[in-house]
């Protein structure tokens, strides 16, 4: 159930029963061969499942988030950080004012986790209002279905590309990682990363990424549960 959908008489009496929220953060940036709102899809395609399951609302997802180090690659836009940590207090304390107090932020990209130590601030300052967050690329689950297969996860490998966030044919061999200098400007990065992959394969069956998805899908379900 997403608010795109809802008028504000809607969000209302959602909010006579719940006052949960989920809050997609995202970037636009090179994923090699997929999509370049790959942060984008995942996470919203997880909240959407959970969704289905419980009823909680969607709130709009922020599309934009910190990829400086892509900016060479056309289709990458990217905020400043501090730009960034504002949008995202400003839109949890337009929830919060609105009678939203149990938020969960699904983040689908690490450049974005400035805004997650902000939050700590925000709820300082709030104090009645619980707020998660979830990095599903970081999740024990994800690291159990790689382990499990053999297989290492990375940027713009297999472990992205579901089928919602495959846009074009992928290599079928798979790619050596590169040498990471250290911190590297956007023009750096494109030499280094070339296709944009950061290495491993490319695709993994459909069966491993169904496995990876109900595994993520269940971290959401667990942790919209709250206290």
């Amino acid at each position: 159930m997403r608010i795109e959908d809802l008028n504000w008489m809607d969000v209302e009496a959602y909010l006579d029963h719940d006052d949960r929220l989920m809050l997609v953060l995202g970037a636009t940036e090179q994923h090699g061969y997929l999509s370049l709102l790959t942060d984008v899809r995942i996470p919203i395609a997880l909240a959407d499942a959970a969704s289905q399951k419980t009823n909680v609302l969607i709130a709009p997802s922020l599309n934009f988030g910190c990829s400086p180090y892509f900016l060479a690659y056309p289709g990458t836009f990217s905020l400043r950080v501090s730009t960034l940590i504002a949008a995202v207090e400003d839109l949890v304390r337009s929830a919060h004012g609105a009678g939203f107090r149990r938020i969960l932020v699904l983040n689908g990209h690490g450049g974005n986790s400035p805004a997650r130590t902000q939050l700590s601030e925000v709820a300082n300052s709030l104090g009645n209002i619980q707020l998660r967050w979830y990095d599903w690329w970081l999740s024990h689950s994800v690291e159990q279905v790689a382990v499990k297969h053999g297989i290492k996860p990375s940027h713009a490998n297999w472990l992205e590309a579901f089928p919602f966030t495959i846009v074009s044919d992928l290599p079928e061999t798979p790619k050596t990682p590169p040498y990471i200098p250290g911190i590297m400007d956007a023009k750096t990065a494109r030499t280094v990363y070339g296709d944009g992959s950061f290495g491993g394969p490319y695709q993994a069956s459909d069966e491993i990424m169904q496995e990876l998805f109900a595994a993520t899908l269940e971290d959401v379900l667990q942790l919209l549960k709250f206290e």
